[in-house]
């Protein structure tokens, strides 16, 4: 069942500056940061500011928006992370997979034959999550 989009949202405390992130990219429409649980290294998350739940519920035009946001960091991920493929990933409802109930789209550049981190994976370094997200910076 699909209910209402809930304020109280890690990522929705994020876009208010609650809560820190590694920021990777921002635009009017936006927000791109580093996944602090990451299942690989360069593991970054595409967030639209307006309030939406998933993608069933996204307006097209922050849609449109989000879609353009994911593919620049994916383009800018691989090159960073010199890797030989990208996997994006959505999840929408629980049923879906989500965990997060504001739309947000999974970048992950992989390598041939790497395996991601299992759930549940541990916090990544603060350290090491600012590095990737400057690598990810210089290639945009």
């Amino acid at each position: 069942m699909t209910t209402g989009y809930d304020d109280t949202n890690v990522f929705a405390k994020i876009l208010r500056g609650e809560i820190p992130c590694h920021k990777v990219y921002e635009d009017d429409h936006t927000l791109a940061f580093m996944d602090i649980m990451p299942a690989v290294d360069g593991h970054t998350l595409i967030i639209p500011k307006v309030k939406a739940r998933n993608i069933l519920d996204c307006p097209p035009e922050a849609l449109k928006a989000v879609i353009a946001t994911t593919q620049k960091i994916a383009i800018a991920a691989k090159q960073a992370f010199l890797a030989d493929g990208v996997t994006v990933q959505q999840f929408s409802e629980a049923a879906g997979g989500q965990e997060v109930f504001h739309l947000h789209f999974h970048v992950l550049p992989r390598q041939m034959g790497e395996h991601v981190k299992p759930l549940p994976r541990p916090f990544a370094d603060h350290g090491i999550l600012a590095a990737h997200a400057e690598k990810i910076r210089a290639a945009l």
